[in-house]
């Protein structure tokens, strides 16, 4: 059977990745740019997410951004754009038959953005930053907090969207410089996935992709000293439900300890017979909603575990998240949950093939971040390898005092010494 991924390389340096899936009826096509808030100066925190929204006002080739967009949309497509801590990506749905359109405004976009109604776009930002912060301003997004207190005085941890500061402060100069900067082609990946054929999409990559200057990758500098742990980062805010996250850092996606990270991830917290769900929700009644998540960087990962719950359950619940932890250091897995875990990982892969949107995510931004992206019959194969010891390891590794960040945003009044009490005495 040929292989349904394929490669090629533009002369400006622009890779163009396909995923062909005859079988599906819809498409997807996204373009990759290596530029998020890590790649960002402290005094410019928000230009890349800036800057995303200003492509969507217009470029030279389609001055008008409602009729830019509206030429998509004709096509079965829908506009969107994303920025994150170490990439951003822009995509839409394709109808197979009408590929061109999509593409030649996505070219021309990110290529010749005109840089117009800034002010516009500023007050809408603005006003998306005023979703995580409370009536005194302070932060209130608890994966920010997080992520400050992870990654003390590096890029890896500034809000993404910038602050009210920061964005206040961006000048279109400082807009067409993070251009000249993240968006030469050497910088992006263009990636399609669905009933499309590599050569079509190569022939379109090379029509409207081409003026691409090349430019150069940009590097996500080096990682600075961990946290300092165990430590409570706590918010006193107004809410009916007061919000609790433990992180970690962890190891970065290429590590060979990164797919018993990944196991683990799936004892913890993977459908209602899961270890968090049924022990903090089905057995104790001690949150609403729990779950654990894992944000994987070139350099490392985190690794986090959640809960939603009563104000006077904190405690307990903070307690327990640590108590299900820590038997995974104590205790090695039993061999039929393990299973489960790994049998979990294929359908879920094997699922994802009827999915284009995680077809381009896998490769596109595979690619983009860890060329080359990583095949899934090599990926399940990295996760059938993971033993019960494994998982007992990398636990021990990762889930230590010293690397331990919890955060708590809601009503603490009554709680918060407890909750600091349950944060001293973990793991």
């Amino acid at each position: 059977m040929n292989d349904p991924v394929q490669k090629s390389t533009l002369s400006n340096g622009l890779r163009v990745v396909t995923v062909e899936l005859p079988h599906l009826h819809v498409g997807m096509i996204a373009a990759y740019v290596r530029a998020g808030s890590r790649h960002e100066d402290p005094a410019r925190n928000g230009v890349s997410h800036f800057l995303e929204h200003l492509f969507f006002r217009g470029s030279e080739g389609y001055p008008d951004g409602r009729t830019m967009n509206a030429l998509v949309e004709d096509c079965g497509g829908s506009l969107n754009g994303v920025t994150t801590r170490d990439h951003g990506y822009y995509f839409s749905p394709v109808h197979p038959e009408r590929l061109e359109t999509p593409i030649a405004v996505l070219g021309d976009m990110l290529a010749r953005p005109l840089f117009k109604e800034i002010e516009l776009e500023r007050e809408v930002i603005l006003e998306e930053i005023l979703d995580e912060v409370d009536e005194k301003g302070r932060d209130i997004d608890i994966d920010n907090l997080a992520k400050r207190a992870l990654f003390p005085g590096h890029p890896l941890g500034l809000k993404i969207g910038g602050t009210r500061e920061t964005v206040s402060a961006l000048t279109e100069k400082h807009l067409r410089a993070q251009h000249a900067k993240a968006y030469g082609a050497r910088n992006l990946v263009l990636a399609a996935a669905g009933p499309l054929r590599h050569d079509r999409v190569l022939e379109l990559a090379e029509k409207h992709f081409s003026s691409l200057r090349p430019g150069a990758p940009l590097n996500d500098g080096a990682l600075n000293g961990a946290p300092r742990g165990p430590q409570l980062v706590a918010v006193d805010h107004v809410e009916s439900q007061l919000e609790l996250q433990v992180s970690f850092r962890g190891p970065p996606e290429e590590h060979a300890d990164f797919p018993a990270l990944r196991v683990i991830k799936r004892v913890l917290d993977d459908g209602l017979a899961s270890r968090m769900q049924m022990e903090m929700v089905e057995r104790k009644a001690l949150a609403y909603s729990v779950g654990a998540g894992m944000d994987g960087f070139t350099d490392c990962s985190v690794f986090e575990v959640g809960c939603a719950c009563a104000p006077r359950k904190a405690p307990a619940a903070l307690a327990e998240m640590l108590r299900i932890l820590a038997e995974l250091r104590q205790t090695e897995v039993p061999e039929d949950e393990l299973l489960r875990a790994k049998k979990k990982s294929r359908i879920w892969l094997e699922f994802s093939l009827d999915s284009p949107a995680e077809m381009i995510g896998w490769f596109g931004a595979g690619e983009l971040l860890h060329p080359p992206a990583e095949h899934f019959d090599q990926w399940l194969s990295r996760i059938d390898r993971v033993t019960a010891a494994d998982v007992r390891r990398v636990a021990s590794a990762v889930f230590r005092r010293e690397n331990l960040v919890a955060c708590a945003v809601g009503p603490l009044t009554g709680v918060e010494q407890k909750l600091r009490a349950a944060v001293e005495s973990a793991l």
